[in-house]
C-alpha cells in the first residue's frame, strides 16, 4: 500500500457550481489542482484566482470528458508535477430537459449518459490505472444524486444515469479494495448551481421557480462535505452521504415558505 503525502486533485466540470466550489476548497488546503472542463476562459479565470490566493498550482484542462480519446490523451500527458494524482473528484455531469420519457429529446438523453455515466467511467479508469502503476492507494469521489434512488416524474433519464453512478460507486468500492483505493459518493438533494438553467436549456425564469421558498444547498455545503470525507484517517472509508437542504426530505417532499 502506498503511503505518501502527494497532494494532487483532479476536478471534473471545475467551471461553476460544485466542480468550482470543489476547487476552491482543495486549493485552500494545499491540493495541488487539475481543472476540466469546457469552458476555457473559466477555467484560465479560475486558475488565476485560486493561485492568486491559496499560493498553489492549477493546470487548466479544456476538453470534453465524453470523449474517450480526450480522456486518455489527457491523462497520458499530465506534466510530472501533476501526474501522481491522489484524488479524484467525478463532478461532471448534467441534467438535460424535464419531460415524460415519451416526449423526451434523444439528444439531451445521450448528453446524460455521455456525460453522467461513460464520462466518469472513461475517467475513472484512466486514474485508477495511474493509481495503481504508482502500488495502490488514493481516493475517487463521485458525485451522485439523491435521484440515484428515488426516481422522479419527469427526471427519468436523469435518474436513470445518477442510479448508475450509485451502482458504480458500489462496483469501484470492491473493485478497487486490494488496491486500497477509497471511494465515496456525495449524493446530494437541491443544491442552486447552474443545475436548473441547463435543465431547462437556458429559461432563467423556469430554472429560479425550482429554488423559489427554499433554502438550498450551495456549491461550498457539497465541497465541505467532500473535504471531510477525504481528510478521514488512510483506515477510514466514507461510502457515501446523503445532503439535503433542512427543506427537503427527499426527492418527493419540499417544503416551501
Amino acid at each position: 500500500m502506498r503511503n505518501d503525502m502527494d497532494k494532487v486533485a483532479l476536478v471534473t466540470g471545475a467551471t461553476s457550481g460544485i466542480g468550482e466550489a470543489v476547487a476552491r476548497a482543495l486549493a485552500e488546503d494545499g491540493y495541488s489542482v487539475i481543472i476540466t472542463g469546457r469552458r476555457a476562459q473559466r477555467l484560465k479565470a479560475l486558475k488565476h484566482e485560486l493561485e492568486q490566493e491559496f499560493d498553489v498550482e492549477i493546470l487548466p484542462l479544456c476538453f470534453d470528458i465524453r470523449e474517450r480519446a480526450q480522456c486518455e490523451s489527457v491523462i497520458d500527458s499530465l506534466p510530472q508535477k501533476f501526474a501522481n494524482i491522489s484524488v479524484l473528484i467525478n463532478n461532471a455531469g448534467l441534467a438535460a430537459g424535464f419531460e415524460h420519457l415519451y416526449e423526451g429529446d434523444t439528444k439531451d438523453w445521450d448528453a446524460m449518459i455521455d456525460t453522467n455515466i461513460k464520462g466518469l467511467m472513461y475517467i475513472t479508469r484512466k486514474v485508477c490505472q495511474k493509481m495503481i502503476e504508482r502500488g495502490g492507494g488514493g481516493h475517487i469521489v463521485n458525485i451522485g444524486s439523491i435521484a440515484g434512488t428515488q426516481p422522479y416524474e419527469k427526471g427519468s433519464v436523469y435518474c436513470a444515469s445518477k442510479h448508475a453512478v450509485h451502482a458504480l460507486s458500489q462496483a469501484m468500492r470492491i473493485d478497487l479494495l486490494a488496491k486500497h483505493i477509497r471511494v465515496t459518493e456525495i449524493r446530494p438533494g437541491m443544491v442552486e448551481t447552474e443545475f436548473s438553467l441547463v435543465r431547462f436549456h437556458g429559461d432563467e425564469e423556469r430554472a429560479g421557480e425550482v429554488y423559489e421558498g427554499v433554502q438550498p444547498l450551495s456549491g461550498e455545503d457539497i465541497a465541505e462535505t467532500i473535504l471531510w470525507a477525504i481528510s478521514q484517517p488512510p483506515h477510514v472509508n466514507i461510502d457515501e452521504v446523503v445532503i439535503t437542504p433542512t427543506q427537503q426530505a427527499n426527492a418527493y417532499y419540499v417544503i416551501k415558505e
